[in-house]
C-alpha cells in the first residue's frame, strides 16, 4: 500500500494512567469493534492483565481511519507492556513506530515511568504527542499537569491534548494529531528485505506467530526467510495483518507496514525480540541496531507444596516456557522442600506473574524461596562463575573478587519527602547520583543501588515514606565489586538450606540476628532443647535456644525415698541427650513463609 498513508504509533504511560482504556476508545471510535463484542482492556488478553490493570504482553492492531480531510489512513497501534521489568520489549515496540502518545494522569501528574518512557521515545527520535487523561475526575488538575509537561519535557502548551478515555473525550483530536504530525515510515521498498521482530505469541495449534515491521523491501507469502540471531531458515506459511483485532491474510507486506508471519515454529525460544529478518536470496551483512539477549536478573526456588505435584509442575513449566522465552528454569533439590526448580525472571513482577499463572492455569500450590540476584564471582584460579543460588557460593578462601548487579533507580517524589527518601536510599547502600526539581512540588531523585536491595520491599517503603505519592523506575547498569558472604542457619548443628542467603558482609549480623530471633518464636518446643544459630563460614554470629518442653516424670511418685526420683531424673536426662542427638526438628510451613518477609 501507499507508504504515505501509513502511521505507526504506540501509547506509553506510567502504570494506571489509562493507557489500555485509551486504546479501547480509539478502537471503538474507528469502528474496529462493535458494542456487542466490546469489553474493557480489549488488547489485554489474559484475565490476570484485566484483573491487575496492567499490560503484561504487548499487542498490535491495524485500524482504518478516515480523517477530516477525507483521506483514509492505515494506523498501526503497537501496544507496549506497562512495567519496568519489560523495558526491553517496550524499546523494541517503540523502535517499530514513528510516533508515540505520552499519556499522563490529570490527577497524578508526571511519574517515574512517564520520564523513563519519554526518554526511551526521545532516544529513538519518535514524534511524541502529549495527552492529559482522566480530565473528567473531580480531583483532576489539568492546568498543573500541563505546566509540568511544559517545564519538564519542553512541550508547547498548544500541542497538549486534554482527554477522558473513559468518556471518549478528545479521541478525535488525538487521531487527527497522529495523521498530521507522526512521520511517514522511512525505508526503501526497492532494497532487499529487512524487518524488525518486535513481539511474538505462541498458538497451541499454529506455533509461534511472529510480529514484525518491514523496514526495507517487501516480504511475500512464498518467501524463505532467515532470522539473524537464530541462524535458522523458515518458509513463510502465512503472512498477514491484524486488521480490527482479526488475523487477515495478505500476499505481501511492503516497506513501512506492520504484520505477522507463521512458519510452523514450535518453540518461542527460537524467536528473539529485536532480531532482524531477511530473505535468504538477498542476505544482509549487518543486523538492525540495539539487539540484546534477555537475561534473567532475579532468581528463586519454586517448589510444590505437595511433593506428588512435582511432575505436574515440570509439565506446566514446559508449557509456560513455550509462551514466554524470557522465563528459564532448571531442576534442583532442597533438604527442606524436596524436589523443585531454580527459576530465573526479568524482575519481581515477572516472578509474580509466572507464579500466579502456574497456580491459576495449572491448579498448582507452590512455595517460593527468597528471591536473589545473580552474583559474579572471580575465583583464585582466574575462573569467573555466575552464582544464582547460595548452594553454589564458593568458600571465602576460593574467592578473589565478588561483584553484584547495580541498577540506577529514578524516583519521583513530593518535595517534602526528600530527606526521608534520602535516608531510605542510604540504608539500602544507595549512592547519590542527581536531584532535579520538577516544578514546585515534585522532585526527581536518582540513586545507583544494588539490585538485591530493592528486590523485596523497597517500593513498599518508598510508598510509605512519601504517603503514597512516590513512584520509581530502575534500569540495570552493570556489575560492581562488593564484599559478599554466605549466611547459613543451623538447627541443632544441621544446615537448613532453605534459609541460606548471599548478602553484603556488613548486613550479615543484622540479618542473622533477625532470622534466629524470628525462628525462635516460630519453631514449636520439642521434648529436647533446640539450638538455632546463624553462621558465616565457620563463625557463629547469632544464636538462640528453644527450651525443651517440660515433662514431670516424678508426678507418679508419692513420698518415699528421694533416690527413686533421682533415678527417674537421670533416666530422663539421658533420654533427652539421645533425642537431641537423633531427634529431627520439624519446621512448620508457616516458618518458611514468615522468614521470607524478613
Amino acid at each position: 500500500m501507499d507508504k504515505s498513508l501509513i502511521r505507526n504509533f504506540s501509547i506509553i504511560a506510567h502504570i494506571d494512567h489509562g493507557k489500555s482504556t485509551l486504546a479501547d476508545r480509539i478502537l471503538e471510535f474507528v469502528g474496529a469493534i462493535d458494542r456487542r463484542n466490546f469489553h474493557d482492556q480489549l488488547l489485554d488478553d489474559m484475565e490476570l492483565e484485566r484483573e491487575r490493570g496492567i499490560t503484561i504482553k504487548a499487542s498490535t492492531v491495524r485500524l482504518e481511519y478516515k480523517a477530516k480531510n477525507g483521506t483514509s489512513y492505515a494506523l498501526n497501534l503497537i501496544d507496549t507492556p506497562g512495567h519496568v521489568d519489560f523495558t526491553y520489549e517496550v524499546s523494541k515496540a517503540l523502535a517499530a513506530c514513528e510516533g508515540a502518545l505520552l499519556v499522563v494522569d490529570a490527577t497524578q501528574g508526571i511519574e517515574a515511568q512517564t520520564v523513563a518512557n519519554f526518554n526511551l521515545a526521545k532516544e529513538l527520535n519518535l514524534k511524541i504527542i502529549p495527552v492529559i487523561n482522566k480530565i473528567d475526575l473531580p480531583s483532576a488538575d489539568a492546568d498543573r499537569v500541563k505546566l509540568q509537561l511544559v517545564e519538564v519535557f519542553n512541550f508547547e502548551e498548544k500541542d497538549i491534548i486534554l482527554a477522558s478515555a473513559k468518556e471518549g473525550k478528545g479521541i478525535e483530536d488525538i487521531l487527527e494529531q497522529i495523521v498530521a504530525t507522526v512521520p511517514v515510515p522511512s525505508g526503501d521498498g526497492t532494497k532487499p528485505l529487512k524487518a524488525l521482530i518486535f513481539d511474538s505469541v505462541f498458538d497451541i495449534y499454529r506455533g509461534v506467530i511472529v510480529y514484525l515491521k518491514i523496514i526495507d523491501g517487501t516480504m511475500k507469502s512464498s518467501d524463505t526467510v532467515k532470522m539473524m540471531q537464530a541462524s535458522k531458515t523458515y518458509k513463510v506459511e502465512e503472512l498477514g495483518v491484524l486488521k480490527d483485532l482479526k488475523m487477515t491474510k495478505v500476499e505481501s507486506l511492503s516497506c513501512g507496514e506492520v504484520g505477522y508471519f507463521i512458519s510452523n515454529i514450535r518453540s518461542a525460544a527460537e524467536v528473539a525480540i529485536g532480531d532482524t529478518v531477511f530473505n535468504i536470496s538477498t542476505p544482509l551483512e549487518e543486523p538492525l541496531p540495539g539487539f540484546r539477549k534477555l537475561k534473567p536478573l532475579v532468581f528463586c526456588g519454586l517448589y510444590p507444596v505437595n511433593a506428588a505435584d512435582f511432575d505436574n509442575l515440570r509439565a506446566s513449566m514446559e508449557k509456560l516456557r513455550l509462551t514466554d522465552a524470557s522465563f528459564v528454569y532448571e531442576p534442583e533439590s532442597s533438604v527442606s522442600f524436596g524436589f523443585g526448580f531454580r527459576c530465573g525472571f526479568l524482575g519481581l513482577l515477572h516472578m509474580e506473574i509466572i507464579q500466579e499463572r502456574l497456580e491459576r492455569e495449572y491448579s498448582l500450590n507452590l512455595i517460593l524461596t527468597v528471591p536473589s540476584v545473580v552474583y559474579r564471582i572471580k575465583k583464585k584460579g582466574g575462573e569467573i562463575i555466575d552464582v544464582d543460588n547460595p548452594e553454589k557460593f564458593p568458600g571465602p578462601q576460593d574467592i578473589d573478587e565478588a561483584e553484584e548487579p547495580y541498577v540506577v533507580v529514578t524516583m519521583l517524589i513530593p518535595t517534602d519527602s526528600l530527606d526521608a527518601v534520602h535516608e531510605l536510599s542510604r540504608t539500602r547502600r544507595g549512592m547519590y547520583n542527581a536531584t532535579e526539581f520538577l516544578g514546585s512540588d515534585r522532585v526527581k531523585l536518582v540513586f545507583d543501588m544494588p539490585l538485591s536491595e530493592i528486590l523485596v520491599d523497597f517500593f513498599d517503603k518508598l510508598k510509605s515514606v512519601t504517603r503514597g505519592y512516590g513512584s520509581m523506575d530502575y534500569e540495570f547498569i552493570g556489575y560492581f565489586p562488593t564484599k559478599l558472604v554466605k549466611l547459613d542457619i543451623l538447627i541443632n548443628g544441621d544446615k537448613c538450606d532453605a534459609f541460606s542467603s548471599i548478602l553484603h558482609k556488613e548486613m550479615a549480623y543484622e540479618k542473622g540476628r533477625n532470622l534466629v530471633s524470628r525462628l525462635k518464636d516460630l519453631i514449636p518446643r520439642q521434648l529436647f532443647e533446640v539450638s538455632i544459630q546463624a553462621a558465616v563460614g565457620s563463625q557463629v554470629i547469632a544464636s538462640e535456644k528453644v527450651r525443651a518442653a517440660g515433662k514431670n516424670v516424678t508426678a507418679k511418685c508419692y513420698g518415699g525415698d528421694i533416690t527413686r526420683k533421682r533415678k527417674l531424673w537421670e533416666k530422663q536426662k539421658k533420654g533427652k541427650a539421645r533425642m537431641k542427638q537423633f531427634g529431627k526438628v520439624e519446621i512448620p510451613q508457616e516458618a518458611f513463609l514468615e522468614v521470607l518477609k524478613i
